[in-house]
């Protein structure tokens, strides 16, 4: 059978694949979808940035020159307005980061303090004073809501004797205020809390300067902004690869159907509708019909007669009013036996050179495998 270029051989069974482009195809719905969505997302994101930064900026044009008119410390010598926005927060900052460190070191130290023998002698004491404070303190307030009777006289039984809890608890810690360990306690305790106010207090002050651009919701949402923006490169990446692999499938697909890569006629076909096509089976074999070639074969008593370029006339049985030019394309170079299809013995006894011409098929007449004879015009002359 003749083919043409393009035309479709055959095609393998395709629904194992179909069905995973199916369900490639739907995840890639999906993922667009998620790609709106984050854009969406993203949209919204920059609105809110928008209108947030628009608000923190008109709250900060009523107190930009409040600084102007502050009152300035004698230690200073500059004008409170000498430095910017920018030098004033970058100085609160590092305040900030000085005062945590000395905070660290204080409570290190309050830490170290309290685990020495003499110093948890006087955390048991001081423990027991703020526990009975507490219960006395208690007490009092039962006291001030229970009215006369029976309620009254019990709850000042009670006052009574967290009075007395606190009067003992007091006295062992005074006097346990004379040791050594009360006062490191003492003293840790107090560098302790100066240097956690410091650090809370430098943390207000940088947060009072977290004004306009540099609010904390202006910050956050410029965060927010970022987040959606990663959001969306990420629907972006799934998309890419979900489509990577539908083209992969579409590529797996196209090699299911076996197309004629030129003009031609098959001369071999080695499947069958519905059989299995194992790897590297050759299922069929097609010949070109503008590219024939017919081979030769000349006695060596005749071999210097041909030469490349000869002409020769060729005439096969199906058309016998037909003739067809050929020209010599290749000559053996080394002699060989007649092949065995020569029809007798005597002949394929014979050596002989195979001589190689193509012919002219233009309208296809001749197909692969006639029986054909060649006149060469330099025998005829």
């Amino acid at each position: 059978a003749s083919v043409s270029a393009g035309t479709v051989l055959l095609r393998l069974d395709d629904s194992l694949l179909q069905a995973q482009k199916k369900n490639i195809a739907s995840q890639l719905d999906a993922a667009k979808a998620n790609i709106q969505v984050a854009k969406v997302g993203v949209e919204t994101a920059k609105l809110a940035y928008a209108q947030i930064l628009d608000a923190a900026i008109a709250a900060e044009s009523g107190t930009r020159t409040e600084i102007w008119d502050a009152d300035k410390p004698s230690e200073f010598d500059l004008p409170t307005w000498y430095f910017d926005k920018e030098e004033r927060t970058a100085a609160l900052q590092a305040e900030v980061d000085t005062a945590e460190e000395a905070f660290t070191a204080k409570a290190d130290k309050l830490s170290e303090t309290s685990e020495k023998s003499g110093s948890k002698n006087f955390l048991e004491v001081e423990a027991s004073l703020a526990e009975a404070r507490i219960a006395f303190e208690n007490a009092q307030a039962i006291l001030d809501a229970t009215p006369s009777g029976d309620l009254h006289d019990a709850a000042q039984l009670t006052l009574d004797d967290a009075k007395i809890d606190l009067e003992d608890a007091q006295t062992d810690y005074d006097d346990a205020l004379t040791t050594d360990g009360a006062k490191d306690v003492l003293e840790a305790r107090a560098e302790y809390t100066v240097a956690k106010e410091r650090y809370d207090l430098a943390v207000d002050n940088f947060r009072t300067a977290e004004t306009g651009a540099n609010s904390p919701e202006v910050l956050m949402a410029e965060q927010n902004v970022k987040q959606a923006e990663s959001i969306l490169a990420q629907a972006k990446s799934a998309l890419g690869q979900i489509q990577t692999q539908l083209d992969l499938i579409d590529t797996q697909l196209e090699k299911l159907t076996l197309i004629s890569p030129i003009d031609g006629v098959i001369l071999t076909q080695n499947v069958e509708l519905g059989e299995i096509v194992s790897p590297g089976l050759t299922t069929m074999t097609i010949a070109p019909l503008d590219e024939l070639t017919v081979t030769v074969y000349i006695p060596e008593d005749r071999y210097g007669e041909i030469s490349l370029g000869d002409v020769a006339t060729l005439t096969v049985d199906s058309f016998p009013e037909e003739s067809f030019a050929a020209t010599v394309v290749h000559i053996a170079d080394q002699a060989e036996y007649t092949p065995r299809n020569v029809q007798t013995k005597e002949e394929r006894q014979t050596t002989v050179f195979a001589i190689k011409l193509s012919v002219e098929n233009v309208e296809g007449m001749l197909k692969p495998g006639m029986p054909a004879d060649l006149v060469f015009v330099s025998a005829e002359k």
